[in-house]
């Protein structure tokens, strides 16, 4: 598989594995887990930021597609790795992915920005969604995406 195939692979992995961790968090946001989604509340920040007027209306409506593309530019970096490494299992290599990708999230730069809180002093129930979404997404990602 050459450099192109393997983004272009990963990155339609990506977009697939992050339908698939959207559902997780839906169903954790039905059971009263989530409070805002994360996805909104980065889509929310990052419009404010820029200055945009009403950015809450504005992220509900972007959030779903920022998320996607989010999940499919992992993805696309995940197909490289994946290239790189083919004797690991890809659910094995995908799950760690996933848990990489939510530490240095949730762990790192968007309590870093004030977006949200650290899993420690987030709202109970959220942290935990939040893996699990990573780990459903990772392993799909694993899954779908070849070596």
């Amino acid at each position: 598989m050459t450099g192109a195939s393997a983004l272009i692979d990963g990155a339609t992995g990506g977009a697939v594995a992050t339908v698939a961790m959207s559902a997780v968090m839906i169903a954790g946001d039905r059971t009263g887990l989530m409070g805002e989604q994360p996805p909104t509340a980065i889509t929310r920040f990052a419009l404010d930021e820029a200055g945009v007027e009403r950015p809450a209306v504005a992220a509900s409506l972007i959030a779903p597609l920022s998320h996607l593309f989010f999940g499919a530019v992992g993805g696309a970096a995940f197909g490289l790795l994946r290239r790189l490494v083919p004797g690991v299992p890809g659910g094995l290599l995908g799950v760690g992915f996933g848990l990489a990708v939510w530490a240095i999230s949730y762990k790192g730069w968007i309590p870093a920005l004030g977006i949200l809180p650290p899993p420690e002093d987030d709202r109970p129930g959220r942290p935990v969604v939040m893996v699990v979404a990573h780990l459903v997404y990772g392993l799909v990602l694993g899954r779908l995406v070849r070596p």
